[in-house]
């Protein structure tokens, strides 16, 4: 990686800042002061801003954060903020979501720079439940409680969706519980049997439950990593 790139990321400055502590002579490297951003680092070398290390990072990073509305699941969006705004980390935009929440959709996203462990819990293969609470716009049939267990017919899709579990709250609000991440999934369900979802929030992703506040995120433990590897629940 380019040292400038690295300082950018550490001290959350652009490239141009980043240009001016380097000719003020502020960076050192294994003891000595370099000027030059383009100079390629590795993980051996020791690299110092104004005496304080700036540590690599050199594992995988895996963390729940809990989504208010208006932010995107993603690093870039020239329309909206992203979620990166609540990250405070180090290279924070080498992390990504591993499966995506709506702009108005609020809960549990799971950030990680690993690839294949993201790949585990949104693959299909894998079926990992999603749980959501939703409050919609007509009140609910105690019918749908076996509709949605058989399988919704989707817009646009040739086959049913997998069995999918409703537990229905009140009139208005319900818990659904599904195993697939099929675009605008909840929504384009309940707006086949004639409903509209008012507001939807993500509760849990597989045995991981939401458990920190509005805008806070947490790094998860081993155990709550490692879990996803052995069970896809």
């Amino acid at each position: 990686m380019r040292l400038d790139k690295f300082l950018a990321h550490h001290l959350g400055i652009s490239r141009t800042l980043v240009a001016k502590e380097l000719r003020a002579g502020h960076v050192t490297i294994n003891g000595e002061i370099t000027k030059s951003g383009a100079l390629q680092i590795s993980t051996d070398d020791v690299i110092k801003y104004q005496d304080n290390l700036l540590e690599h990072i050199t594992s995988k990073r895996y963390f729940m954060l809990h989504k208010p509305q208006g932010y995107v699941c993603s690093t870039e969006d020239p329309d909206h903020p992203t979620i990166l705004y609540f990250i405070d980390e180090p290279m924070a935009d080498k992390l990504h979501s591993a499966g995506r929440l709506d702009l108005d959709t609020t809960g549990l996203v799971l950030l990680t720079d690993d690839g294949q462990w993201s790949h585990i819990i949104t693959s299909p293969k894998r079926h990992c439940e999603k749980v959501y609470l939703v409050e919609l716009a007509r009140p609910l049939s105690a019918s749908l409680v076996s509709v949605f267990k058989h399988g919704i017919q989707l817009k646009n899709e040739k086959g049913l969706t997998k069995p999918a579990d409703l537990e229905i709250i009140d009139d208005f609000h319900a818990r659904l519980t599904i195993s697939e991440g099929k675009y605008h999934q909840v929504k384009r369900m309940f707006a086949a049997v004639d409903n509209h979802v008012i507001s939807l929030h993500r509760e849990q992703i597989g045995h991981l439950k939401l458990d920190i506040a509005l805008g806070e995120y947490r790094p998860l433990t081993t155990e709550e990593v490692n879990k996803f590897l052995t069970s896809p629940n």
